[in-house]
């Protein structure tokens, strides 16, 4: 696969900030054909798409410069991707439907499988939150279309909210995984992530701090590297990533369920979920009142299965990536972990740094010792580690 993308553009304010994409994406080695609607040229010209990309830039399904002027099949085939940011609401309600009346519409419909398609939206806050864009939105990712975004906060209109299109640096990793060497190709990849939730009452649980971020980058990342990938995730707000299939838990018990149910045929095993260790022996089925001369409550806690434990003693068990995250002594704690559970490779770091941000540092450690990786996006990091896990695979 050549490492060029199609970038469209369709009518927005946000559409200054693909002047910005496509610096980066020239700069990391992409050749961009910039695909313009009638609309995004009143917002920027042409012209500086040219100036930046080194291209000709498109914006007439009817253009003669391709042979046979069939520029909607051509400029896809060896692309990698067809990126559209900003993605309008009425850009995204006609790819959701199958419509095609300009060149980019075109250009979506005819993409071969292989070219991915990823729209990052950008509109009004009121108009994301409208039920026929909700509506397109779940058709497009059923579709298998991956959407970036869209960020919170101040919009052209003066309004705030949710429409935003995401930065030019946020976009970008996303464009670079569609390059990442198939070093996964024909591995069944099972991961974990997010946190679980052990009910008290129907109102209340006891869970462990996770966002999930890191769970679901590994996750993108595997299917990036070319693997089939099932996500077993605890309850987050986080999107399925593209090319991944889900399977939705609450508990440690419901986690262990369906891993048995997932594990045959594994190849990898990567537990990034942050597992609580108890459950409430007595589930209380109405919700526990607060009692004024009682202000104690004790509750009676039973241990969760480990779950990372029970695949990695299988009989014949799939390789298996364990996670430590560890308030103080990480990598002392976390060597001993990796030697009590018996597993090949540990991910540790340190979580007081990790929980709810998009960035980390992390070291990780295998037989044949530490690999410290600089503090970087968990979306490279989950790369870095998919890169290692590899190269480990083939030894």
């Amino acid at each position: 696969m050549d490492k060029r993308i199609v970038l469209g553009i369709t009518g927005g304010i946000a559409a200054y900030k693909s002047c910005e994409l496509v610096r980066l994406c020239v700069k990391a080695g992409f050749a961009v054909d910039v695909v313009m609607t009638e609309a995004a040229t009143r917002f920027v010209t042409p012209a500086t798409f040219q100036a930046l990309s080194g291209r000709p830039v498109w914006t007439d399904l009817w253009d003669t410069r391709e042979p046979r002027s069939m520029a909607h099949i051509e400029l896809t085939r060896s692309a990698a991707a067809i990126v559209v940011a900003p993605a309008s609401a009425d850009f995204m309600a006609r790819v959701a439907n199958g419509l095609a009346d300009d060149l980019l519409s075109t250009l979506c419909l005819a993409r071969p499988a292989e070219c991915r398609l990823l729209l990052a939206p950008a509109m009004n806050v009121e108009m994301w939150q409208q039920l026929p864009t909700q509506r397109n939105l779940r058709r497009l990712r059923e579709d298998q279309v991956s959407i970036l975004g869209p960020g919170s906060g101040a919009q052209a209109c003066g309004e705030s909210g949710d429409g935003r299109m995401l930065e030019a640096q946020e976009i970008m990793p996303h464009i670079a995984a569609l390059v990442i060497p198939k070093l996964l190709r024909g591995r069944r990849v099972l991961v974990t992530a997010g946190p679980t939730e052990e009910p008290i009452d129907p109102v209340r649980v006891i869970t462990n701090t996770s966002s999930g971020k890191m769970g679901y980058a590994v996750a993108q990342a595997a299917a990036d590297a070319g693997a089939a990938v099932t996500l077993i995730s605890g309850p987050t707000a986080l999107d399925t990533p593209a090319g991944v299939t889900r399977v939705s838990v609450q508990t440690a018990r419901d986690m262990f369920a369906a891993v048995k149910q997932q594990i045959d045929g594994s190849d990898v095993f990567i537990a990034v979920a942050a597992v609580a260790d108890y459950y409430v022996r007595q589930y209380s089925e109405r919700k526990l009142k607060k009692d004024e001369h009682h202000p104690a409550l004790t509750l009676e806690l039973e241990q969760n299965p480990d779950i990372l434990k029970w695949v990695a003693e299988l009989p014949r068990p799939p390789f298996c990536v364990g996670f430590a995250a560890e308030s103080h002594d990480v990598i002392e704690n976390a060597e001993a972990k990796r030697k009590r559970k018996g597993i090949p490779l540990l991910v540790a770091n340190r979580a007081q740094d990790a929980f709810g941000r998009d960035d980390n540092e992390i070291t990780l450690i295998d037989d044949n010792g530490r690999h410290p990786l600089p503090r970087g996006s968990k979306v490279d990091l989950a790369r870095d580690i998919i890169i290692h896990l590899a190269a480990l695979l083939d030894t």
